[in-house]
């Protein structure tokens, strides 16, 4: 039997998600399908080709997939997925949004959010916030994951000479949302959940305004900005800075906390980073507990001192 992984597309490449993916999916030890579903894949499928372990590439081109719904992917998937044992996906809201639906299909249990493979048949995924792992033993003669990126490296780039064939698209017969429009904010900062360097502000940042301060910072070491959940419902930042476990998972290089106290659900989405630095003025607050470095200071005195003697990352 085989393992089918599901393609997550970054505009014409695969996204970083994927590449981890591919990670998991080499530990199970099974033949490497990838499906790569768009309106014009055909770099991406040879891109997929490229990997090491991936033996053949579905490519599924329709101008229905420009902006791929789970209601059109479930349908093209439903009848291909019963060929294989596992079925893999990227834990990001792609993956969160397609496989709860091929699942219910094929009449199987999703596994989600999987941080560990112990074997064919045991998995292990985070619960209570990450506070706690769960131990997840599955019968199903389909197994049907998602995997949290930030747990597995993204796989190097090889030489592989994975086939491509083309597989056809079968548009969803019963009724179903269509897309209208994207609205994206354009910037010139790295991706919040691939980058390297992440700086986020809490509530302690008291405004919109002060936000600045962090951005500055941000621009010099060439970071992304996150937030926490606090800050974005307070109107400090948009909805996609959010870090935790209601919002985006990271795991930079460098996690950069600055009046950010720490609650459960944001450590969630932050505490596998490389390297944690916290500033707050609470010597208490919880990021201390899991922070590499901390600095016990108000960030109005300390953010503009340090951004001053940080040399620009070109």
């Amino acid at each position: 039997m085989s393992l089918l992984l599901i393609a997550e597309l970054d505009q014409d490449s695969l996204s970083p998600a994927t590449l981890a993916t591919l990670t998991a999916a080499k530990t199970l030890s099974h033949p490497i399908h990838v499906i790569v579903m768009g309106a014009s894949p055909q770099k991406a499928a040879e891109e997929a080709a490229s990997f090491d372990g991936v033996e053949r590439i579905w490519m599924v081109e329709d101008p229905h997939l420009a902006h791929p719904l789970a209601e059109d992917m479930a349908e093209t998937l439903f009848e291909l997925a019963k060929g294989y044992e596992f079925i893999l996906a990227p834990s990001t809201t792609f993956g969160k949004n397609l496989l709860p639906r091929l699942a219910a299909l094929l009449d199987v249990a999703l596994i989600s959010d999987v941080i560990h493979i112990q074997d064919q048949k045991t998995f292990i995924r985070p619960i209570y916030a990450g506070n706690a792992l769960a131990t997840v033993t599955s019968e199903d003669p389909i197994k049907v994951l998602t995997i949290r990126p930030t747990a597995f490296e993204k796989a190097p780039a090889g030489a592989g000479k994975g086939k491509i064939e083309s597989y056809p698209f079968k548009e969803c017969s019963t009724p179903h949302p269509v897309f209208v429009k994207l609205e994206a904010s354009p910037s010139e900062r790295p991706e919040l959940t691939s980058a390297s360097i992440v700086v986020s502000g809490g509530r302690g940042f008291q405004s919109k305004e002060n936000f600045a301060l962090l951005e500055a910072l941000a621009d010099k070491l060439h970071a992304a900005i996150g937030a926490s959940r606090a800050a974005v419902d307070a109107g400090f930042v948009p909805n996609d800075y959010q870090v935790g476990q209601t919002g985006k998972v990271v795991a930079p290089t460098l996690y950069i906390a600055i009046g950010i106290s720490g609650a459960i659900q944001h450590l969630a989405g932050m505490k596998d980073s490389k390297v944690i630095v916290a500033i707050n003025k609470d010597p208490d607050a919880p990021i201390f507990q899991v922070a590499d470095y901390g600095l016990v200071a108000d960030l109005f005195t300390v953010l503009p001192e340090l951004t001053s003697k940080v040399r620009k990352v070109s």
